[in-house]
């Protein structure tokens, strides 16, 4: 779908010229893009491209080494502990693996962010958890453990508890993995509803291809170390470049080699223990 340019004060995630790594290892290199509010971004790649680590540059986790990120407005390399802090109550996060409390049942997790940072009175509360249940489909489950659910179902508990706050920007860290088709599908109709309903900025870190391209607004490629292309889902469907189509259609020969690239730490750990034979 056509996206207009959005205007500065539309823009909840910007990244200028970034890059972030761990250690002497750069995993990231001038990365540039804006995710405005109402969108539905999806950061694709394969595996140990850098989307997660991008992620953890969204919440502050990660300093940039170069370049700006922002949220809200704000540089988080300059905000203080408490502004940060104040920032990320503003973002939900779905994690990969769900990340739910196996202890608490199915109300008590969604209800947890509410306990935790506002003062709301349990009929309020009641009302609250069980309308964001209703919103992916498990108000009758409030009373459940995480033992008697699904996979499945668990990913949407776990997608009720980020938006229970009704954040302005929610970051998805891999929310198809692992999910059946059926499951699949509902998860990702969720994820676009929700955003077109609460107005929020989404940005799905995700190697799922063909849900991403049914919810996404715009699509950002990411392949050795930078942003190999963006634009829109029907853009890059159409695209000859041969990084894009081996991507997309899985291809195992093509730019992206099969073999893992020697690199310098990996010579001198192979001469290291050449030496202790």
């Amino acid at each position: 779908m056509p996206v207009s340019p959005a205007s500065p004060s539309d823009v909840v995630l910007r990244l200028d010229g970034v890059s972030l790594g761990y250690g002497d290892f750069t995993v990231l290199r001038d990365i540039s893009f804006e995710v405005p509010r109402g969108q539905v971004v999806a950061m694709m790649g394969g595996s140990g491209s850098g989307k997660t680590t991008l992620l953890r540059a969204a919440t502050g986790q990660l300093k940039a080494r170069t370049g700006c990120v922002q949220a809200f407005g704000e540089d988080l390399a300059t905000a203080s502990p408490e502004q940060r802090q104040s920032l990320r109550q503003r973002m939900g996060v779905l994690f990969q693996q769900g990340a739910l409390f196996t202890d608490l049942n199915v109300f008590d997790n969604v209800a947890f962010p509410l306990r935790e940072h506002l003062r709301l009175s349990p009929q309020k509360l009641l009302e609250t958890v069980l309308e964001k249940l209703e919103s992916v489909g498990l108000r009758a489950a409030a009373h459940l453990r995480t033992s008697e659910i699904s996979g499945g179902m668990a990913r949407r508990v776990a997608l009720a508890r980020a938006i229970v706050l009704e954040p302005e920007l929610v970051l998805y860290d891999e929310p198809f993995a692992g999910l059946d088709p059926i499951s699949l599908g509902i998860t990702a109709r969720l994820i676009r509803g929700l955003s077109d309903r609460l107005g929020c900025a989404s940005v799905v870190i995700t190697h799922d291809v063909a849900e991403s391209f049914i919810i996404a607004d715009q699509v950002y490629l990411i392949g050795e170390g930078r942003i190999k292309a963006q634009g829109t889902p029907a853009t890059l469907a159409t695209s000859t470049d041969p990084y894009v189509r081996q991507f997309l259609n899985g291809e195992p020969d093509g730019p992206v080699p099969f073999d893992y690239p020697a690199t310098p730490a990996f010579q001198s750990w192979l001469t290291r223990q050449s030496a202790q034979t």
